[in-house]
């Protein structure tokens, strides 16, 4: 007999997804994007409000905070911000030194077709069109009989 039917058996718990993914090295591309997304949260607060739904937390690489924009107009406005956002990024502990300023190219949704005017049916056309439905109809069933009197 084997030493391993011999063992009782653990019950084996199912690990959620992310921890398993997590647990392995391949999990610190993971880590690190919930890290950044956590810095984003703490970032928020100190945007300007008009700029707050504009602008994101990329990256922090060699003492370079990286923000992303959707617009030109909100890079100005986050350059001018500069300053204050350094020292904030500084008063969590981090080691920032510049920030920099990145605008994504925003997609264009594709423009839906102009609605096109319809084309008038001809005579003829209507007429073939009334004639094949009136034959895909199903006859009439025969009118009930009467049937006489006793």
């Amino acid at each position: 007999m084997s030493d391993s039917r011999s063992l009782p058996r653990r019950p084996s718990t199912p690990r959620a997804a992310l921890d398993a993914l997590l647990a392995e090295p391949a999990g610190d591309p993971i880590r690190r994007a919930l890290w950044l997304d956590e810095l984003d949260r703490r970032f928020r607060p100190y945007l300007p409000p008009s700029l707050a739904a504009h602008a994101r937390l990329a990256n922090l690489e060699r003492g370079r905070l990286v923000f992303v924009v959707d617009a030109p107009v909100w890079r100005a406005r986050l350059r001018l911000a500069a300053p204050e956002l350094l020292d904030v990024a500084r008063s969590f502990g981090l080691d920032a030194q510049q920030l920099v300023v990145k605008t994504t190219v925003a997609t264009v949704p594709a423009a839906e077709p102009a609605p096109r005017a319809p084309i008038p049916m001809s005579a003829a056309a209507k007429h073939a069109l009334r004639t094949a439905l009136e034959s895909l109809r199903e006859p009439d069933p025969a009118p009930p009989t009467k049937r006489g009197r006793r």
